[in-house]
């Protein structure tokens, strides 16, 4: 059974640091990356990593404060969150592609494996 497992949400003050991480089992996968959801909003894309970390695309948003990293060895990849900005909370999903692609693709629709996410809360 394939299975993405998102751990390291919590609150954390503006300004602060978070690591995301998102062990995998099952079976290989290709692509992979970090969207997140707010109450009312629709899925965004956050950041994607190509397999064995060559590639990566981050939103324009997190660029410069987000670092996306892989270790296909532990079958885990990571977000580093800096300098992180007092929002809504939101719900960090980790996604995953069962087929090499190219491209980073951005859309949702791009991955069919998701893990049940982990939220983050940026307050003071």
């Amino acid at each position: 059974q394939e299975q993405l497992v998102e751990s390291g949400g919590g609150l954390v003050q503006p300004g602060g640091s978070l690591r995301l991480s998102c062990a995998t089992s099952g079976r290989a996968f290709y692509n992979m990356g970090w969207f997140r959801q707010a109450p009312g909003k629709e899925r965004e894309f956050v950041a994607l990593i190509s397999p064995g970390g060559s590639s990566t695309n981050y939103a324009r948003s997190v660029k410069d404060r987000f670092t996306i990293s892989r270790d296909d060895a532990k079958r885990t990849i990571y977000l580093q969150m800096n300098s992180l900005k007092a929002a809504h909370p939101a719900v960090y999903y980790c996604a995953a592609t069962e087929s090499y692609s190219g491209d980073l693709v951005t859309t949702r629709s791009a991955y069919q494996h998701w893990g049940q996410g982990t939220q983050v809360t940026v307050s003071s």
